[in-house]
């Protein structure tokens, strides 16, 4: 078994430990405090740090986290010039283990061009930081609507029960997109208003739940005549950054 632990960071980051096989890691490190605290907490040590992608808000406290813990960093080699000095630079599609769990490195670009998630298909988690997120997806800022777009498909096609690890609490914001585009959804009606009642956090939650709820897995339900899934995401992600609502 697999120990799954959030830890919230900054005004809106998501960390997790995972904890199990004598081994703790920890996905990527926006703030060092909450998470050493937590390990504190725990009486856990930290083996392995994986890094998402390179934005300063998934990486920074990776210095101090190291200086306290002596944990290891992977990450993308791909993306090793602008991420922290990496102990093992993992390439996507490469099998790897961590807390006695295979870990599979899967290539998701559109955030940025070297975003990886994490899947542990054995403890059914994956770690999709600023790819899909919980009712919602990350802006694109470096690669191309396709390319996201083709990032979220990767993503859909893991089994429905995967609990889906998003790196920010986003739910406000993108439930109240979502619930723009798709009024008449009544399931994301309920998980929206669960989430901000605080009966429910938004991350984790299952692929399944996601696909129920959000938009951008829901793209081909939600075209318009003559559009394809591809290029309803690619409507839907412009609606959203446009979205004031």
């Amino acid at each position: 078994m697999v120990e799954l632990v959030t830890v919230r960071c900054l005004s809106d980051n998501y960390a997790y430990l995972i904890h199990g096989g004598g081994q703790t890691a920890l996905i990527d490190a926006p703030e060092a405090a909450p998470i050493l605290a937590e390990l504190s907490r725990r009486g856990w040590g930290l083996d392995v740090i994986l890094l998402t992608h390179h934005h300063d808000d998934h990486i920074q406290a990776v210095p101090d986290i190291v200086a306290a813990t002596g944990a290891e960093v992977w990450g993308n080699g791909a993306d090793r010039h602008r991420l922290p000095p990496l102990d093992r630079a993992l390439a996507p599609g490469e099998a790897a283990e961590v807390c006695g769990e295979a870990l599979e490195v899967i290539d998701v670009p559109g955030h940025t061009v070297g975003h990886v998630a994490f899947h542990l298909p054995g403890a059914g988690m994956a770690f999709t930081a600023d790819s899909l997120m919980a009712m919602g997806c990350g802006r694109i800022f470096e690669g191309t609507p396709a390319q996201m777009w083709d990032s979220l498909t990767r993503l859909a096609a893991l089994p429905d029960e995967t609990l889906i690890c998003s790196g920010h609490d986003y739910a406000r914001g993108n439930g109240a997109f979502a619930l723009a585009v798709d009024p008449e959804n009544t399931a994301l009606r309920a998980r929206l208003d669960a989430t901000l009642a605080g009966q429910r956090a938004a991350s984790p939650a299952t692929l399944a739940k996601e696909k129920a709820t959000n938009p951008f897995l829901r793209a081909g339900a939600l075209a318009r005549p003559g559009e394809d899934a591809g290029a309803a995401f690619a409507r839907l992600r412009a609606e959203k950054d446009g979205f004031r609502g």
